[in-house]
């Protein structure tokens, strides 16, 4: 977990410094020192052009990302442990779905500068989503927790083909609002603030020292609904919370962010090989990796491709063939 720390810390750095403009470390390690402490006078030296850059336009970005990245990977995790699948992921519930269907409205109806935001209805139309599947997929049949996983991912994948026919819908009313609808859906970090970090930042904090609280008992929901249960887990407690906790995550950062895929998939894939499946040890080292990876994307996408894409498409076309060779490795 050091080593990612470290690892991290050094990759917010490089990304501080590549850009349109670009800035030595040194200068960006005293500019942060001088702000965090107070030392302004040990910035005088240094050009006012890259204090505004850091602060104003990339830090905010990048530390966007990287909490973004976190919790996904975090909330990834809760599900596959959750489902006992590991193809799930943070939009197995439909949760994407849902708040790309709200954000579609918000901008349909042009709310993007009223008091409601489009991240306000992004995360709304998720919050409703996931209720509505576990509605769904709730059978007092199920002796122990009232909801199994065949029931989840099959009343979200019914729910999320709904929705995106309701989204195809809105793009065909949107007219010339459709390539706003397009871009969110695609997922972009341009022209994020303090305001989206500090947000991500206080769900994810809650959510991950909630999945530390619970990590012992997902560990034994892994074994199993009746082991589980014969070991003492409330299961319709645990895995009531741990589902919302999950779904939090992913819907606040698809709000903020719009749609991006594979981190949730990928990350607790990659970093069980290194720590186990022990979700005490799995939790905090993929929230680390998660950050690192994401950051390590939008970074590619920001300052080293000649033109800027969507971040989402960058993961999707890494993530993919990366999945499926590890899928593959996984069945020889």
């Amino acid at each position: 977990m050091v080593l990612f720390s470290f690892f991290l810390t050094g990759m917010i750095l490089l990304s501080l410094s590549l850009g349109y403009i670009k800035i030595p470390v040194a200068d960006i390690v005293k500019i942060l020192f001088a702000k965090a402490f107070g030392r302004l006078d040990i910035l005088q030296s240094t050009s006012e052009t890259f204090t505004a850059v850091i602060f104003e336009v990339r830090l905010p970005r990048i530390l966007t990302c990287t909490v973004v990245g976190a919790a996904l990977a975090v909330s990834g995790t809760l599900f596959q442990g959750i489902l006992l699948n590991p193809l799930a992921d943070p939009y197995t519930l439909g949760v994407s779905a849902g708040a790309a269907f709200g954000a579609s409205i918000a901008i349909l109806l042009n709310l993007g500068a009223a008091f409601v935001s489009i991240p306000l209805f992004a995360f709304a139309g998720a919050c409703t989503t996931l209720f509505f599947v576990i509605f769904l997929s709730y059978s007092s049949k199920n002796a122990f927790s009232g909801l199994s996983s065949n029931n989840l991912i099959l009343s979200g994948i019914i729910v999320a083909a709904i929705l995106s026919a309701g989204i195809s819908f809105l793009k065909f009313v949107a007219n010339e609002q459709v390539s706003v609808i397009i871009f969110w859906l695609m997922g972009s970090f341009a022209s994020k603030t303090w305001a989206n970090f500090s947000l991500v930042l206080c769900f994810l904090v809650v959510g991950y020292f909630i999945s530390l609280f619970y990590a012992r008992d997902l560990n034994l929901i892994c074994l199993g609904d009746r082991s589980a249960a014969s070991l003492g887990v409330d299961l319709k407690k645990t895995t009531l919370i741990l589902l919302v906790t999950g779904s939090m995550l992913a819907a606040i950062c698809v709000s903020v962010s719009g749609i991006i895929g594979f981190i949730g998939l990928l990350v607790p894939h990659m970093i069980r090989f290194v720590t186990g499946p022990d979700h005490r040890r799995l939790i905090p080292v993929a929230l680390l990796a998660g950050g690192i990876l994401l950051l390590l994307a939008d970074t590619v996408t920001r300052a080293v491709l000649p033109h800027e894409i969507p971040i989402g498409v960058l993961t999707a076309l890494i993530g993919g063939p990366v999945f499926c060779w590890i899928f593959k490795k996984s069945r020889m």
